[in-house]
């Protein structure tokens, strides 16, 4: 991993870390305006035990930021997961640990454990704004969707990714 950057479960006594770190991620894009929206992306412990969150660890020990990835089962129950189909979520990086790998290195982790599980593809969905995680999902070799309309005034761009047995490096 990049500059000595490990992925894994996230503990549950790091839940709040990660939280607070992927949180910052997002605040940095979108302002603090959508508390609501924030302290769900900040609430680690709270899909913790429906989903898998991995977090990014650096040789300090610090939580840089953190990937939910859906393997059996979305975090809302009314959606369903297609057969071979992993999907992503809440990919949040601290804004002081930004370039160093840690987003990258959360997809790449999130794509071996979907691998393990036997899933085929991964998807996610990205808004405009996130610039940054748009150019690396480019980078990585997703392919861009067609947008949909996520909420009355919000679209959502889809983003899927075949699973080989090696992502393609930048």
């Amino acid at each position: 991993m990049p500059g000595g950057i490990v992925v894994r479960p996230v503990r549950p006594e790091e839940c709040t870390e990660a939280g607070r770190q992927t949180r910052a991620g997002f605040a940095a894009i979108f302002g603090e305006g959508d508390a609501e929206y924030l302290d769900m992306v900040a609430d680690v412990a709270g899909r913790s035990d429906r989903t898998t969150v991995l977090v990014a660890v650096d040789e300090d020990g610090l939580i840089l930021g953190s990937i939910t990835v859906e393997l059996t089962t979305k975090l809302d129950p009314a959606q369903e997961l297609a057969p071979g189909e992993a999907h992503l979520r809440m990919l949040g990086v601290a804004p002081a640990a930004q370039g160093r790998g840690a987003g990258r290195a959360l997809l790449e982790g999130a794509a071996a454990l979907a691998r393990a599980a036997g899933k085929t593809r991964l998807t996610l969905g990205t808004l405009p704004e996130m610039t940054a995680a748009r150019r690396l999902y480019d980078g990585m070799g997703f392919q861009g969707g067609p947008p949909e309309e996520h909420a009355p005034g919000r679209v959502h761009m889809s983003y899927e990714l075949g699973l080989g047995p090696d992502l393609p490096t930048s």
